[in-house]
């Protein structure tokens, strides 16, 4: 793992909690905000660069939205002062925002991606990472999702939700990991 390969945090904020979330079935991995400290925490040991992406949502009543409740970033990923923050408007990172831009100018080339929601912002950064030319490796076990309700109307899983996002990424656009596999590859 580069010296300089970014930890990307995707909104990871208190509008996850929101009940709404929720209300088709439960979410999966409720270890991910640990993994998401631990890394944060091997990340800022090493003084190894850090990007938080923040959703800033314009749609009316989203739990997402600047200056309501759940905008604020949970406590395991709050950023610490000097580190990057990067809102964004819709699901990808790097749509209207200097993300590339930012990344490329340190010579970055080499993400690590967690947070929320696997198969939404978090994968569709993941894709354009991929497809910007980023080796990314995805955090399965610092990422979550929610059970959804498929075309037909079968109910979901969250695990099985999640699942299928990352066999989408895995080998095209990003290396899926785990968080203990990670961090054994940073203390070598």
């Amino acid at each position: 793992m580069p010296s300089n390969a970014a930890l990307l945090i995707v909104d990871l904020q208190q509008a996850i909690d929101d009940p709404r979330w929720s209300r088709i079935g439960p979410r999966n991995n409720p270890q991910a905000e640990a993994n998401i400290a631990a890394l944060l925490a091997a990340w800022r040991r090493d003084g190894r660069p850090i990007v938080h992406i923040r959703h800033d949502s314009t749609v009316p009543g989203s739990t997402y939205r600047p200056g309501g409740p759940g905008h604020a970033f949970k406590d395991e990923a709050t950023p610490l002062p000097g580190e990057t923050v990067i809102g964004k408007s819709v699901n990808s990172a790097f749509i209207g925002t200097g993300l590339d831009d930012w990344l490329r100018s340190r010579g970055i080339a080499t993400l690590v991606v967690a947070g929320v929601i696997t198969n939404n912002s978090v994968e569709a950064t993941v894709r354009m990472a991929g497809n910007l030319g980023y080796d990314v490796r995805l955090v399965a076990d610092a990422c979550f999702t929610f059970a959804r309700l498929d075309r037909s109307g079968r109910l979901r899983t969250a695990d099985e939700v999640h699942d299928l996002s990352l066999a989408n990424m895995h080998g095209e656009y990003a290396t899926v990991v785990e968080t203990t596999e990670l961090l054994g590859k940073l203390s070598r």
